[in-house]
């Protein structure tokens, strides 16, 4: 490459870069100018307004979190410290259904919505004056968004107990069709949460069609990921069957200790029906999930830990059987009593969740819910578990390939154009990290803590995170769907 020409604003010298793309690491500089890489090789000859010595550091893509429930925290929270501490660049907010844009509440945030933020948060009566409030916020990261399902019934259906009639599928179809038109990444789905229970397939599969027609994605949390997961996933398959648009199916686990080895199962379930339709994975890389404290799931043989509780906010940090044996109730009962709230769920086979985590089709999500009072550590810690703890330590897979699910794949999968690659033309998000100590440090104790090894992170080319913290410029933006 002819450098001799190029100047940059930002000359990383003498790297291990880690391209995205799934091939071996290379040593080489990377040149930025502008929101830019403009050159990559050895020994660039480039002259630059400063020079940043990497040796002994992996150059990587920033990392881009395709499960978050950020919506509204990138707003009222704009330095995103959970997620550009770990090396996220960019969050796709609006999963399992759940999305804030459209919606309003007179009273208490009505659950599942409540894991997004208080009452006065949501403020935005279309999706434009959504991304209009982002861009205003100028978030630490870049913000992606897609439109839950759920909230399109709260807007359309007066009774959420039954099927959408042909009008309100029109209704629902129209304002997801102008979420598509401001950049909405596509449309999310989480039949398993009480508005969208009585959702049927006809439903879905309209919606879903008209995400394809514009090119977008459809991520999916199925109905069941417990007994009944097999005919869950065959449900996710059927409304996505139709159209071009790629499903992605949300933190996929096997739940449940009756549940547990089924991996196998599911992941050749994915793979027969890849072969006929394209369909993804994400997962975090943890045996608990994390979700709003229900009755029905404290089935007494996996351990719950309470994250929050409105009407008893004490309980936070403590075991559901604990509680309940404390207040002389069954499991059930307590937890109904500690609504609303949030819990943490040791429901999955640490075997299952290796198996997923490896599969070629599976990215990376933290799925963490920035509003709890004790969050599950994923929210601080997910990305540099998956790079310390299982692709270097437990060598679970290679760092390149761990590098990839996290950055090249998920930007290719969720139509993130010019992101996820260390390529001339590439956006400048860029996380330079330490290979031999990079390792999440958050607990269920103590989940607010910021990982080790992450030495600098750039967002559209600006420093956004160095040596162990915040630097004064935020540079993020909205990233609408490639079109």
């Amino acid at each position: 490459m002819v450098t001799d020409s190029i100047t940059a604003d930002i000359l990383l010298k003498n790297g291990l870069v880690i391209d995205g793309g799934g091939g071996e690491a290379f040593a080489a500089d990377v040149a930025i100018k502008d929101d830019t890489i403009v050159a990559i090789g050895p020994n660039l000859a480039i002259q630059a307004r400063e020079v940043v010595d990497v040796t002994g550091l992996v150059v990587a893509p920033g990392f881009i979190d395709v499960h978050t429930h950020d919506d509204l925290i990138c707003i009222t929270q704009p330095d995103m410290t959970p997620k550009i501490s770990q090396g996220v660049t960019t969050v796709v907010a609006g999963n399992c259904g759940i999305s804030a844009p459209l919606l309003r509440f007179d009273d208490a945030v009505a659950e599942p919505f409540n894991l997004l933020g208080a009452r006065e948060d949501f403020a935005y009566d279309t999706f434009a004056d959504y991304r209009r409030a982002v861009e205003a916020a100028v978030p630490r990261v870049n913000v992606a968004a897609l439109v839950g399902h759920s909230a399109l019934r709260v807007v359309a259906l007066p009774d959420l107990d039954r099927p959408a009639d042909a009008s309100e599928r029109a209704r629902m179809d129209a304002l997801l069709q102008d979420a598509l038109d401001e950049g909405s990444l596509g449309l999310s789905s989480g039949v398993f949460y009480a508005p969208a229970q009585a959702a049927d397939v006809e439903e879905l599969q309209g919606l879903a069609h008209t995400v394809a027609r514009a090119g977008g994605v459809y991520t999916a949390h199925i109905r069941d990921e417990r007994e009944g997961i097999i005919e869950a996933l065959r449900e996710a398959f059927q409304v996505a069957e139709k159209g071009p648009a790629p499903l992605i199916l949300s933190h996929h686990k096997c739940a449940g200790v009756r549940n547990w080895g089924r991996a196998a199962e599911t992941l050749g379930l994915i793979d027969q029906t890849r072969q006929k339709q394209p369909v993804y994975l994400d997962c975090y890389p943890y045996t608990a999930g994390s979700t709003i404290i229900r009755p029905d799931l404290a089935d007494g043989e996996v351990e719950i830990l309470i994250n929050w509780s409105e009407p008893h906010p004490e309980m936070g940090g403590r075991t559901l059987k604990s509680i309940a044996e404390e207040w002389g109730l069954s499991q059930p009962e307590a937890a109904e009593r500690l609504q609303p709230g949030g819990a943490s769920y040791f429901q999955m086979a640490e075997s299952d969740m290796r198996a997923i985590l490896s599969h070629a089709c599976c990215m990376v999500g933290s799925d963490g819910l920035p509003h709890d009072t004790l969050p599950h550590p994923r929210l601080w810690g997910a990305f540099p578990r998956v790079l310390g703890h299982y692709a270097r330590d437990l060598g679970l897979m290679s760092l390149e390939a761990a590098v990839r699910k996290m950055t090249g794949l998920a930007a290719e999968t969720f139509r993130l154009k010019d992101r996820g690659r260390i390529a001339v033309g590439m956006k400048a998000d860029v996380t330079v990290f330490d290979a031999d100590t990079i390792l999440d440090l958050a607990t269920y104790e103590a989940p607010t803590q910021a990982a080790r090894g992450i030495a600098h992170v750039f967002v559209n080319g600006v420093l956004a995170w160095s040596d162990g913290g915040p630097t004064p410029q935020r540079a993020g933006r909205f990233l609408r769907r490639a079109t």
